[in-house]
């Protein structure tokens, strides 16, 4: 079975991609800020993570920088999926090592194929 980490604040976004990736036989695991997302890639090696950028505690950005330290996370794939949706947010995201960047609003759809694709290569 897939893992995969959602981090986000808000509790709609949350519980719509959890619905939609257990549907697809994801195990889900929740974060709702980037602490509490670093808290759970402690001990758990998501395959993806979906991550928010402007988030309490830790922003996306020095979350990502985190992960990308970590020896145990090389394979993970990471998704941005926030509200900023300028060229530089996007550039930033992607130079941090984002695998994909994707705005908010956001059709479901599209990110399980987005999180399909990088599952693939």
């Amino acid at each position: 079975m897939k893992k995969i980490l959602i981090v986000d604040d808000e509790p709609n976004i949350v519980m719509a991609l959890e619905y939609t990736f257990k549907k697809n036989n994801y195990q889900v695991f929740i974060a709702r800020d980037g602490q509490e997302a670093l808290d759970i890639l402690k001990t758990n090696y998501p395959d993806v993570i979906i991550l928010d950028i402007m988030m309490p505690m830790v922003d996306g950005y020095a979350t990502l920088e985190q992960i990308k330290k970590e020896d145990n996370l090389k394979h993970t794939k990471v998704i941005f999926l926030s509200a900023k949706n300028k060229e530089s947010d996007i550039e930033k995201g992607l130079s941090l090592g984002a695998d994909a960047y994707m705005t908010k609003p956001f059709s479901i759809k599209k990110i399980v194929d987005q999180v399909s694709e990088l599952l693939e290569n």
